[in-house]
């Protein structure tokens, strides 16, 4: 995969820098925006209840819907996460972060991330947002 971004990162001058994430991201082409997906399969059927499990299907399903617009994950710009167990979520750190790599790879754009009391599928432990651009 190729982790070289097109767009531009931006860290502000005396700051601290991110650490898996951006704290901005400056592009230009074609916007692609990803509604709320889940980690259940293409045919909207769950396989796990496992949170890291799900959060893998979620993530190769944004990868699946921006390859359906001509994208690749370096083309990401802005994720914005809903999860239902923050504790799980950060006791989980590192099973996600292979995960995340193996979908995204080396690529971390602006992300936000909202503990939720529950989602709307009753099985759902994540919903993430995507937005990427593709350069012209």
């Amino acid at each position: 995969m190729n982790d070289v971004s097109p767009h531009e990162f931006l860290n502000p001058e005396g700051w601290k820098p991110a650490i898996g994430y951006a704290n901005g991201v400056a592009a230009s082409g074609r916007m692609v925006f990803l509604g709320g997906l889940i980690g259940w399969n293409g045919q909207q059927e769950f396989e796990t209840d496992d949170l890291i499990e799900q959060i893998d299907q979620t993530l190769a399903n944004i990868v699946t819907v921006l390859e359906a617009a001509g994208g690749r994950p370096e083309h990401l710009v802005r994720l914005t996460w809903y999860i239902t167990d923050k504790r799980e979520y950060l006791d989980r750190l590192r099973e996600l972060g292979a995960i995340y790599r193996k979908n995204l790879g080396k690529h971390f754009p602006s992300m936000a991330m909202i503990p939720v009391a529950e989602l709307i599928e009753d099985r759902a432990k994540v919903e993430i947002e995507a937005t990427a651009v593709i350069p012209d």
